[in-house]
C-alpha cells in the first residue's frame, strides 16, 4: 500500500512552505519516524519524519515551495526491507553504477586518443598546433602569469602572432582586464525563513517612524559582581552568570517605568502590555531568529539565564519551533558578541522597541574630576516615533544606564546572595 505524506501544518496562518533538504533519496528505504527531509517556513526550520517504514518516492524537489497538506512522498509500506544492511544494493542499483562505470571508461578512451597526435600528421603540421595564433611561447606564459595579465589581452609580434618572451616582458595590466585569479559565482535561493526575515525588515523600515537614541553603560560594578559570584552560580545552578540576566532585568525594570515601549500600534489603537515577553535575537544555521521569554517580570537572575540557555540551544540545532518565536512585547539584541562597537537596530514588527547591546571596549573616562580607564559599552534603542516620544524613549535608555551602572540596588534590592539564590 502507498501512503501519501502530506505537509503538516507547522502553524497558524501559515500556508505554505519550502522543501529545504531532503534527507533521503528516492528509492531509499526509510523507518518510522525517521527524518526525511527538512522544510523551512517563514518563522522556522523544521524536520518532516516518516509516518511509516517503506519504500520512498520523492514528489518534489529541493527548493520547491508546496501548499501545506500537499503530498511531498510515498512510502510503499508492502516493500520489503533490503537485506544485508545500509550496504546492500538493488540490481537496478547495479545495473546503474555499471553504466556509469562504463560511460567513463569511453569518456577516458576519446579524451586520450584526442590528446594523442595523428601519426600521418607531419612534424609541420603538429608545430602549427602548438603554435596557434596568439598563444604564448613557454617564457612568455611564465612571465605572463606572474604579471597576471591574460594572454588574450596581449598582440604577439612572432610568427603568426606568438607571442613572444619580449611581447610578455613590455605588457603592461589594464586595470580594466581581469586577472587571472579566480572570478567564478555562486547562485543559491534564499530559505523561505531568510526570505520573510528579509521582507519583515524591510517593513519595519518602510513603515514605522523608526528612529535610534544612544548611550553608554560603565560595566564596571557589573564586572565585579560576576567575577565575584560567577564561579559560586555556575557550581549552584549549573549555568554562567552571563551579561544577558542582567540585560534583561533592566530592560523589565525600565519598561515599568515607561509602559509606552511596551506597546504596539494596531490600526488606530495602541495596544499595552501589562506583561513583559522579551525576544532576544540569536544567530542559527538557517539565519537570524528571535526565540521569546515568556513573562520574564516573573524571573530571576538564575531563570533568564536558563531560558537563554535554552533557547539558544534550540535555535543552534534547528529544533526551535513556531510558538517560540511568536510573540514578544520587545526585543534584545546582542551584537557585540560579534565585535559590533555601534549598530542601528531595526525593530521587530509589531513590536515598538528594540534594545541593541555592543562590544564593551576599555576607554578612557571622567571620573570626578579625573581620567579612569573603564569597560564602556555603547547602547542603542530604536523605537516606533508614532507611539513613543523622545521623552519615554531617553527616559528608557537612561533607566536601563542607571540599573546596569548600580545593579546591586536597583536590580538586586541591595541582597546579592538572595538576587543570584545562593
Amino acid at each position: 500500500m502507498a501512503l501519501e505524506m502530506k505537509v503538516p501544518s507547522p502553524g497558524e496562518s501559515i500556508t505554505e512552505v519550502e522543501i529545504a533538504q531532503w534527507l533521503v533519496e528516492d528509492g531509499d528505504y526509510v523507518e518510522k519516524d525517521q527524518a526525511i527531509a527538512e522544510v523551512d517556513s517563514d518563522k522556522a526550520t523544521l524536520e518532516l519524519p516518516a509516518e511509516a517504514s517503506g519504500i520512498i518516492t520523492l514528489k518534489a524537489e529541493e527548493g520547491d515551495a508546496v501548499a501545506v497538506g500537499a503530498v511531498v512522498c510515498l512510502i510503499d509500506t508492502d516493500a520489503p526491507k533490503p537485506g544485508g544492511g545500509d550496504k546492500a544494493k538493488s540490481a537496478e542499483e547495479e545495473v546503474k553504477e555499471d553504466r556509469k562505470e562504463a560511460a567513463k571508461a569511453e569518456s577516458e578512451k576519446a579524451e586520450a586518443k584526442a590528446e594523442t597526435p595523428s601519426k600521418s600528421s607531419t612534424p609541420a603540421q603538429q608545430q602549427d598546433k602548438t603554435y596557434a595564433t596568439g598563444s604564448p611561447s613557454p617564457a612568455a606564459k611564465k612571465i605572463l602569469d606572474e604579471k597576471g595579465i591574460d594572454s588574450k589581452s596581449v598582440t604577439g609580434s612572432g610568427r603568426n602572432g606568438r607571442i613572444t618572451k619580449d611581447d610578455a616582458v613590455q605588457a603592461k595590466a589594464s586595470m580594466g582586464t581581469p586577472g587571472t585569479g579566480k572570478r567564478g559565482e555562486d547562485r543559491k535561493k534564499m530559505s523561505m525563513l531568510r526570505r520573510k526575515v528579509a521582507e519583515r525588515l524591510v517593513s519595519a523600515k518602510n513603515e514605522t517612524a523608526m528612529l535610534t537614541t544612544f548611550n553608554e553603560v560603565d560595566m564596571s560594578a557589573i564586572f565585579s559582581l560576576r567575577k565575584q559570584y560567577k564561579d559560586e552560580f555556575k557550581n549552584k545552578h549549573g549555568v554562567g552568570l552571563g551579561f544577558m540576566s542582567f540585560f534583561t532585568l533592566a530592560v523589565v525594570r525600565a519598561l515599568e517605568l515607561y509602559p509606552d515601549v511596551n506597546s504596539m500600534i494596531d490600526g488606530d489603537y495602541q495596544i499595552k502590555y501589562d506583561y513583559k515577553d522579551i525576544s532576544i535575537a540569536v544567530s542559527g544555521p538557517k539565519g537570524l531568529m528571535v526565540p521569546v521569554m515568556r513573562n520574564v517580570e516573573n524571573l530571576g537572575f538564575r531563570g533568564v539565564e536558563d531560558e537563554v540557555k535554552r533557547l539558544a540551544i534550540r535555535a543552534r540545532d534547528g529544533k526551535i519551533t513556531v510558538d517560540e518565536m511568536t510573540g514578544g512585547t520587545f526585543t534584545i539584541s546582542n551584537g557585540g558578541v560579534f565585535g559590533s562597537m555601534l549598530s542601528t537596530p531595526i525593530i521587530n514588527p509589531p513590536q515598538s522597541g528594540i534594545l541593541g547591546m555592543h562590544n564593551i571596549v576599555e576607554r578612557p573616562v571622567a571620573i570626578d574630576g579625573h581620567v579612569e580607564i573603564r569597560p564602556i559599552m555603547y547602547v542603542a534603542l530604536s523605537y516606533d516615533h508614532r507611539v513613543i516620544d523622545g521623552r519615554e524613549s531617553v527616559g528608557f535608555l537612561v533607566a536601563v544606564k542607571e540599573a546596569l551602572e548600580n545593579p546591586q540596588e536597583l536590580l538586586m534590592d541591595n541582597d546579592v546572595k538572595r538576587a543570584l539564590e545562593l
